[in-house]
C-alpha cells in the first residue's frame, strides 16, 4: 500500500492572509523561499493532528518506508506522528518551487510581474513563478512526482508512506489516478486536501488505484 500525507498545519496556512502574505511582501523571493523550507513549522493545531495520525499506524505494515520532503512542516510531521522511526529525505516530495513569488500576493504579483498573469489566473498548472528556481505544476513538479513514483518497487512489498505537499499531492495523484492535471487544479479550486489527510492507494499489476482518503478529527 501507499499512503500519502499532506503534512499537519503548519504557521503558514494558519495565517497566510494575516502574515506571510503581506502586501508589500516583506522579504526577498529567496529569503521567502528560504523561510519557507526551513523556518516554518506547526501550529499547536497541526500537533494534534500528528498526534492523530499516530493512530492510522495499525494502517501501515511493521516496517513501512517512509519518505518526507526537505521542507521543515514534513519532517516536523513524520518526526511528531511516527516517532523513533527512520526516514528518508527526498526533493521529489518538495512544494512547488514559487520562485521570486514566494509570499506575494496576487496583486504584488501582477504588478511586479504582468507577463505570466495570465496564466496565473487561467492556466495555473502551467505557470511558471518568475525568479530563479520556479516550479510550473504540468511540468516541473510532475517530472518530480513521476520519478518519485518509478523510484518504488515495481511489486507490492512493504507499506510506503510518502508525507509532502498540496502542490505535490496534485501531481502525484495525476501519476496515479491517471487524472489530466487540470481537472485536478479544478478540483482543489473548490477544496484542497486538508492538512494531515490520508490518501490511500493499493498497488495492483504494476499500477496504483485509489482506495480512500482518511481525514483527521482536529
Amino acid at each position: 500500500m501507499l499512503f500519502l500525507v499532506r503534512h499537519a498545519e503548519s504557521i503558514e496556512n494558519a495565517t497566510k492572509h494575516t502574515g506571510f502574505y503581506e502586501d508589500l511582501r516583506p522579504w526577498t523571493g529567496p529569503a521567502a523561499h528560504a523561510l519557507s523550507r526551513d523556518v516554518i513549522g506547526l501550529t499547536p493545531r497541526g500537533f494534534l493532528q500528528c498526534l492523530w495520525l499516530r493512530e492510522t499506524r495499525d494502517l501501515t505494515g511493521p516496517e513501512p518506508a517512509i519518505h518526507s520532503s526537505q521542507y521543515r512542516r514534513a519532517r516536523d510531521t513524520v518526526a511528531l506522528a511516527l516517532p523513533g522511526l527512520p526516514f528518508e529525505v527526498t526533493a521529489l516530495l518538495n512544494e512547488q518551487h514559487y520562485g521570486a513569488a514566494t509570499y506575494m500576493t496576487k496583486r504584488e504579483l501582477f504588478a511586479t510581474y504582468p507577463e505570466g498573469a495570465q496564466d496565473r489566473r487561467a492556466r495555473k498548472h502551467l505557470w511558471t513563478p518568475p525568479g530563479a528556481g520556479g516550479e510550473s505544476l504540468a511540468c516541473d513538479v510532475l517530472q518530480r512526482a513521476t520519478a518519485f513514483i518509478d523510484s518504488l518497487p515495481a511489486a507490492p512489498g512493504a507499506d510506503v508512506v510518502a508525507f509532502t505537499h498540496h502542490t505535490a499531492i496534485l501531481a502525484l495523484r495525476t501519476v496515479l489516478e491517471r487524472w489530466p492535471v487540470t481537472e485536478l487544479v479544478d478540483e482543489a479550486r473548490v477544496r484542497k486536501t486538508p492538512n494531515a489527510a490520508v490518501l490511500v492507494y493499493e498497488q495492483v499489476d504494476g499500477l496504483f488505484y485509489a482506495r480512500g482518503t482518511i481525514l483527521p478529527d482536529c
